[in-house]
Parts: C-alpha cells; structure tokens; sequence
C-alpha cells in the first residue's frame, strides 16, 4: 500500500494512537498553556519550583483517590533516544513536584526493534537495550527515608500488535548458566499478536498456521522502580527492593504502588508494557507492547517502604524478589506479616497463623536474574 511494508504501517498506527492518548488525556481544569522543550507540556503549576526553592507540603497518600483536577500535569512524548535502559545511573529527564500528573508513553521490552514473527531479538536488537524506561522523573524534595506513591490511573495498548518471544537460556523450563543443564536449547522464536480493541483481546497462531489463540487483555507495567540505594546501577532486567523489572500483573490501573526513596529525587521510571502475562511468566516474555500511560505521583515524607507495595481498595499486596523461589516468597510474606501487625495489633504468632490462612500468594514470574512472587490479603479480613 503506497509502498509501505507492514512493520511501517504497522508503527505508523501506533504513533496514531499515541497521539491520540496525548491528545485526548485529562489536563485539569487549568487546561494546557505552556510548550515546553522535549515535546513537554505542563500545566500552570506543572513547572519544577526554582533551583533552591522549598518542595510543596505533602500529606499521606491514599491507596485510591481521584486525581484533583487542577493537578500539575506533565505531558511528555519521549523520543527514543529519551529512552534509558537501567534504574539509577541515569539523568533525570523532567523535574516534578509531588502531586503531579504524567501523561506519557513507553516502549515495549525489545526496544522497538520486533514487529514480526520472523524477527528475532538477538538479530534486531541493540545489545542492552532490554525494557527501555520511560523517564527518569526527579520528584521535588524526595530524600531517602521518604515514600514515592505512584497511583496508576490509565493504561492502554499504544499499538495493535504486540510481540512474544523464547530466546534460548531464558525461561523457566531451560537451562542457563545459573541452573546448568545438559541438552540442546530450543530456537529462539518470536509471536506476534494482533490486538481486537473492540473485544479486548490478543490473536495469535502457531508456527504451523494450523492453531490460533487468544488472550484477554490486561494491560500492566512490567518495569516500575526508583534509583537502587548506595549509587548502584542496575539492568532493567531485575526486579529489587526498588522495584524495577517485577513484571507484576497488579502494576496496573486502579492500584497505587508504594516504593522506597533511595537517593534525592527518587528518579522514577517505567516501561516495559505488558498486553497480557500468564502466572509465572514461563517462557520469558509476556505479551509485550508499548503503552499509554496516565500516572499521579505523590510523595509521602519520612515513611520508608523497604520493599514494593501494591494498595487498592480492597487489597493489600507486597512483592518479594530473591532465588531460590522461597526466598522471594519469604521477603513478601515476612512483609506482609509485620503490616498486619501494625495494623491489627495483634502478636506476631498470632499474626503469623492469620497470614498463613488468608493469604494468597502467585508465583508472578520465574525468569529473571531474581524471581518474584507477590503476597496478596483482602483488608477487610484483617482483625480490628
């Protein structure tokens, strides 16, 4: 069609709607009056204070809330050298102040570079640019000991394909150099799908042509994190105590996730846009596609969350990342029991048997470097 093959039509639909969501997302009530450089655009109040001027008040941050319409909002459209490809290490790319709204768009995990089922990651793709992060995002008067409470308001699929893939040592049922395994890898392969916005799912078929799927759509951010604590730099293939590449499934819209401030400014990112994941992330990729974001950050003062929390309405939910498996679930778990107890007041033993018979507890993914497992307790169980 006009010469163009089916990746570039493919990619120009996908710039489409991303303008579309840049468009169309709630600005408050202010409205838009000022372009900023970078494709940026802010609010009135939207601006970072200047250098040297005190950060706005902040108050404790509710699981869910309505955005205030008058929020701050920041309205930025990456390029894709903006992209950075580690948590810490990296410059941040807009200054916020707590209380803002971001309106914003994220690569998918292979950087772009994958469109097809004859493409191949390690063909495509620049070396070390797994699940490029959107940001990082400096929130004004963050200091370590301090809560970043990033309320995750709207997520939609920017594309209308998204992209599976095996590559050989990665998944859960293989060998690699940390699990050593006698036999021959299985060929890397790539999936696409293509994405029924009207049915709200994803369509893909064998290699033979012979079968077809689909896979309701649930769309999540695999990456979230903030800068590691001690000046660490870390991939954006591992998740932590700063979040990062948890590729968590409750990352998603209508949850606010919790994340401990490790260095000034906490230097927030995300990415890695997953359209679907079944539990446990088996075969190493999700259904992977770049997404529209809408997130409102708040800052919580002198409240440290030594591990990622994940709040809604209904339930409360830490994620726990470590090898072996156990050890994830014990850092969730160990977590999840100290809240209770604060919460209920009740002794630790007592605690500890509550836990044990309430709790629900997905294995999320076993691929990466650390494997994650969440610990999920509906808040209307807990005693007092």
């Amino acid at each position: 069609m006009s010469g163009l093959d089916a990746q570039t039509i493919s990619t120009q639909r996908g710039l489409n709607t991303r303008r579309e969501f840049l468009a169309t997302a709630p600005l408050g009530v202010l409205g838009v009056i000022a372009a900023c450089k970078d494709g940026a655009v802010e609010t009135a109040g939207g601006a970072a204070p200047p250098a040297g001027a005190a950060a706005p008040a902040t108050t404790s941050a509710n699981a869910i809330m309505a955005v205030p319409a008058d929020a701050p909002t920041l309205t930025w459209t990456p390029k894709h050298e903006d992209l950075v490809y580690t948590f810490g290490g990296a410059a941040p790319k807009h200054r916020i102040r707590p209380g803002t709204r971001i309106v914003t768009w994220t690569e998918d995990c292979f950087d772009g570079a994958v469109a097809t089922a004859a493409d191949l990651p390690s063909k495509k793709m620049t070396p070390g640019h797994d699940n490029p992060q959107t940001g990082p995002f400096y929130v004004e008067g963050a200091e370590p000991g301090d809560t970043i409470a990033i309320h995750i308001v709207k997520l939609e699929p920017a594309r209308s394909y998204a992209v599976s893939n095996f590559g050989p040592g990665f998944g859960a049922l293989v060998g690699n150099n940390e699990t050593a395994m006698l036999g021959a890898d299985f060929p890397e392969t790539t999936w696409r799908y293509e994405v029924d916005a009207k049915k709200n799912v994803a369509r893909s078929s064998s290699r033979d042509g012979k079968h077809s799927w689909e896979v309701p759509m649930a769309p999540f951010l695999g990456c979230l994190g903030v800068a590691p604590a001690g000046g660490e730099v870390r991939t954006t293939i591992v998740p932590g105590n700063f979040g990062g590449n948890m590729d968590c499934p409750e990352v998603r819209a209508g949850n606010t996730v919790y994340l401990g401030v490790n260095v000034p400014g906490a230097l927030v990112s995300f990415g890695d846009g997953h359209y679907a994941m079944g539990d446990g992330e088996i075969m190493g990729a999700a259904i992977e596609g770049a997404m529209n974001v809408e997130v409102y950050v708040e800052l919580i003062k002198k409240k440290a969350t030594p591990i990622p929390r994940i709040e809604n309405a209904d339930e409360i939910m830490f994620v726990g990342s470590g090898r072996p498996l156990e050890d994830a679930a014990r850092v969730a778990f160990k977590a999840m029991i100290g809240w209770v107890r604060e919460k209920s007041g009740m002794s630790e033993m007592d605690t500890y048997q509550f836990v044990s018979q309430n709790a629900k507890a997905p294995v999320i993914q076993l691929v990466d470097p650390e494997y994650t497992m969440i610990v999920k307790l509906e808040k209307k169980r807990i005693p007092g």
